[in-house]
């Protein structure tokens, strides 16, 4: 078992134990997320830290109405 730290530029996005180290240029889908490993790097015998690049998250502007009009 491995200890993986996967991370997104700095900020620690999920801790796991696993049987496999995943690998460079792999599509991944952390916490309802896709996203591609970008570097592996191992610290130690049974930690591995995993740089991982989320895509943008393209969010739906509202529609605003502007009715002026008061309804009774």
């Amino acid at each position: 078992m491995v200890a993986v730290h996967f991370y997104e530029k700095r900020n620690l996005v999920l801790s796991q134990c696993r049987q496999q180290v995943p690998t460079v240029d792999e599509n991944i889908k952390i916490k309802g997320r896709k996203g591609k490993v970008v570097s592996v790097q191992e610290v130690k015998e049974n930690v591995v830290h995993v740089q991982v690049e989320f895509e943008k998250i393209v969010k739906k502007q509202v529609l605003v109405s502007d009715n002026k009009k008061k309804r009774r």
